[in-house]
């Protein structure tokens, strides 16, 4: 069980942390901003991100870049990219020099590997040219090795870096201590390719081809590791690529063009058809239709009057709008969307901390592993290059890159997936707690049901036309501001189109309304407002308007020219989309619930539409989360799905809560998930994708783990070659990314018309 109420937290500060190239290096600036009084650090080795929360007073953001400098990394806020610079050129710089440094590498190594694997292409003197391609590749591409080693040395510590620059100086140098003072520098020298460690001569080996070749492979793996995290952030790169970067703002009557990071909440400003609305606002003048697909993935446009709430970045699709603006700047939907998925992307889950620390201290074992293999072989009289060859291969071989990668990099894009369907989530114990659930307790108003009125029945009396009854009732109810009234005419305007014009329209306070529609008396209200002008209901009727009363829905009558004429069916009506999204949460293993505090009726009624068994009605706002509870207390582990104010401690309440984006505030802030459209079969896909992440997570520290526990005592033995030894690992980071990379393939489930 979880509980997590609303309330203040320390402040919040980001820093970029420049320079870490393996888990350990993240684990270690973590370590040490955590010892800091006050502080509470979590850094992300793949987003290169430290988030740090200070109380008040403990610490500053100088106090904060200090201690990681003096750990012997970099540090600095994050410096927002010049607003008019193409979009992905910060981000391109490192990632293509990476690039020329790996393929220089590659060309220079790759002659050197076939030599040496081919003893036919081993000419006169072919040693010596595989010194003169292997060394640009050891001094040059291996460089940023070599430097971080050294700082880490000077710091007492050793990271991934280390055992890279180890492994590749120590190849080098016994390869020049053999040409330039063995025998292997004789001309007509050559030596076999082999996958294990013989008794030879060590005078006689080079090992020029394991230089040049892990430099060359590592330095490749780390290009397509760094390509994927660029491209693993582009889904929220591109979320704050939306918005409109100019916007016509009316001012003393005229329209002025201006940088939409000038406008001030109450701004009005226009949007004309196929422009992007600049921010978030209400429209004051004008209908159109709204794209929204850009935030929700909902395809259907959404038809928008004056009233009608619009959100930043979305497209105006049909005609002229005067906006008025309510939210700008971080305070929209767009911002607040692109600052919870960085957020989920800079957490880390128990799985992830629990890498880290293997990471944390995986490089001294590895390095005490190699200084202890190749004191064995030493020991039991095998010849130094034996020796030499298994300790180099364990240094390579032990790098935990792929440890390190395995969560962050499906983190990263599963919640950039998500964001793009519009499922926002918070944080990555959120994917864990949706393994466990396996209640769903659903909301009714404003989750299961649209939360307003709608026409849902049409009863007429013998011998009345429906469209007539429909546009009399709908015309004398137009004129009426209740909610049922609004039900009434809306419904009408859709099925029978204009509705005529009303005369001596009269509220009758607790019974309905009247008045005169094209020369007819109409009369539309309770069954009481009827009878009193002697228009009692037909037997007929009568019984369809209790049956429709019974199952807790609205029934109203309508009568004109002196008698009762059909009755009209009003309700909170079911999402369509509502019945197929409970079958989607029994496939996945979820039991359904419905919470409402409406009348037991009412919520059966709903409940057996939808295909929901088990109902809990009649309960007050404050004792929802006392059911959240109950449940919890018998064993359960419970998802909540709402929309309202008086959702917030349920869902704060909940193993895990799904807001609808529709919905207030307080209920989005308190869910661990947001659902950005009021489609409740994106809850089902949001569980979806929260296991497909978890379950890929799972899959890399798998595969991690267990490269990393198999291959080691192989090249403690002997048995694997160095070189083999580097491309593997290198192998290893590239195959964790690409696994998480099939995240990006994630649909939902009524685009691939599949089963959960």
């Amino acid at each position: 069980m979880s509980t997590r109420p609303v309330q203040d937290t320390p402040a919040s500060v980001e820093l970029d942390v420049g320079g870490m190239t393996c888990a350990a290096c993240a684990n270690r600036v973590e370590k040490r901003l955590n010892k800091m009084d006050g502080v509470t650090a979590t850094v992300n080795f793949a987003t290169e991100k430290a988030r740090v929360s200070i109380e008040d007073g403990a610490a500053a953001v100088d106090d904060l870049v200090a201690q990681i400098e003096k750990a012997g990394y970099t540090a600095a806020p994050p410096a927002p990219a010049p607003e008019d610079a193409p979009a992905g050129t910060v981000a391109d710089d490192p990632v293509r020099a990476l690039r020329t440094r790996a393929v220089v590498s590659l060309l220079l190594a790759a002659p050197v590997i076939v030599m040496s694997m081919v003893p036919a292409l081993q000419f006169t003197h072919w040693q010596w040219a595989s010194l003169t391609l292997t060394a640009p590749v050891v001094v040059w591409g291996a460089l940023p090795f070599h430097v971080s080693a050294w700082k880490n040395l000077k710091l007492g510590t050793a990271t991934m870096d280390t055992l890279v620059s180890l492994g590749v100086s120590a190849a080098f140098l016994w390869s020049l201590y053999a040409l330039f003072l063995g025998t292997a520098g004789q001309p007509g020298t050559t030596h076999p390719f082999e996958l294990t460690i013989t008794r030879t001569d060590g005078a006689a080996n080079i090992y020029l081809e394991v230089a040049a070749g892990v430099t060359a492979f590592i330095l490749l793996g780390k290009f397509f590791e760094a390509r994927s995290k660029r491209q693993a952030g582009a889904a929220l790169r591109s979320l704050m690529e939306l918005g409109a970067k100019e916007v016509a703002v009316l001012r003393g009557g005229r329209e002025v063009s201006v940088p939409v990071g000038e406008l001030a909440v109450d701004d009005r400003f226009v949007v004309r058809p196929g422009e992007k609305i600049a921010t978030d606002g209400t429209v004051e003048e004008g209908s159109s239709a709204v794209d929204m697909s850009m935030l929700t993935g909902e395809s259907a446009p959404v038809e928008v009057e004056p009233g009608s709430a619009v959100v930043g970045a979305t497209v105006n699709a049909g005609g002229r709008l005067v906006v008025r603006a309510t939210r700008v700047g971080s305070d929209t939907q767009l911002s607040r969307m692109a600052r919870l998925v960085e957020d989920a992307q800079n957490g880390k889950a128990a799985v992830q901390r629990l890498a880290d620390r293997i990471s944390g201290v995986f490089v001294p074992v590895a390095i005490m592993v190699a200084v202890a293999t190749l004191g064995f072989w030493l020991g039991t009289g095998d010849p130094v290059t034996a020796a030499f060859t298994a300790a180099v291969a364990v240094l390579i071989i032990a790098c935990p890159c792929a440890l390190g990668l395995a969560t962050p990099m499906a983190l990263m894009i599963g919640t950039g997936r998500g964001a793009q369907l519009g499922i926002l989530i918070k944080g990555p114990e959120v994917l864990e707690n949706t393994r466990r659930v396996d209640t769903v307790v659903l909301d009714k108003t404003g989750t299961v049901t649209t939360g307003k009125m709608a026409l849902d029945g049409v009863l007429t009396a013998e011998g009345t036309d429906e469209e007539e009854l429909l546009r009399l009732a709908g015309a004398l109810e137009n004129a009426s501001e209740h909610p049922i009234a609004r039900a009434i005419a809306s419904g009408a305007l859709v099925r029978v189109g204009d509705l005529p014009a009303s005369e001596d329209f009269a509220n009758i306070e607790g019974l309905g309304v009247q008045g005169t529609v094209d020369g007819h008396a109409v009369l539309v209200g309770r069954r009481a407002l009827l009878e009193e002008w002697s228009q009692p209901l037909p037997p007929d009727l009568e019984s369809a308007m209790a049956e429709a009363e019974g199952k807790g829905r609205t029934a109203v009558a309508v009568g004109w020219d002196g008698r009762a004429r059909g009755v009209l069916v009003v309700a909170d009506a079911v999402k369509p989309t509502s019945a197929e999204a409970v079958r989607r949460f029994r496939d996945l293993g979820l039991t359904p619930i419905l919470l409402t505090g409406d009348n037991r009726t009412v919520a059966r009624t709903v409940a057996e539409e939808v295909g929901i068994e088990e109902v809990i009605a009649e309960v007050l706002p404050e004792d929802k989360v006392d059911v959240v509870r109950r449940l919890q207390d018998g064993g359960r582990a419970v998802a909540m799905v709402g929309d309202g104010v008086n959702d917030a401690a349920a869902l704060a309440q909940a193993d895990l809560g799904l807001s609808m984006g529709t919905g207030t505030d307080v209920a989005i802030e308190a869910g661990d998930l947001t659902l950005v459209r009021g489609d409740l079969r994106t809850a089902a896909d949001a569980v979806r994708l929260s296991r497909r992440t978890l379950s890929t997570i799972k899959g890399n520290l798998f595969w991690a783990f267990a490269y990393n526990a198999s291959a080691v005592p192989l090249a403690a033995a002997g048995l694997l070659n160095p070189m083999l030894a580097g491309a593997a690992m290198a192998l290893s980071s590239v195959f964790v990314v690409t696994n998480s990379q099939r995240l990006r393939r994630f649909r939902p489930l009524e685009e691939t018309g599949r089963t959960p």
